[in-house]
């Protein structure tokens, strides 16, 4: 029982930076002012950590 609980938690983690990543990934695409070279490091650093980087990109706005 104890092994699904941790399954269960660790796919919810995976579910949310999935949907995070994404997320900025849509943000980082669809702004304008950037640069293709910023896009494209903005977009890997969404895959990597993109909660800690979806705040450090807002602030940069």
């Amino acid at each position: 029982m104890t092994e699904l609980i941790i399954y269960a938690i660790v796919f919810l983690l995976l579910i949310a930076h999935t949907l995070m990543a994404g997320k900025m990934y849509k943000a980082v695409h669809g702004n304008p002012n950037l640069s293709l070279k910023e896009k494209n490091d903005w977009k890997l650093k969404a895959l990597i950590f993109p909660g800690y980087f979806w705040g450090k990109y807002k602030r940069t706005l």
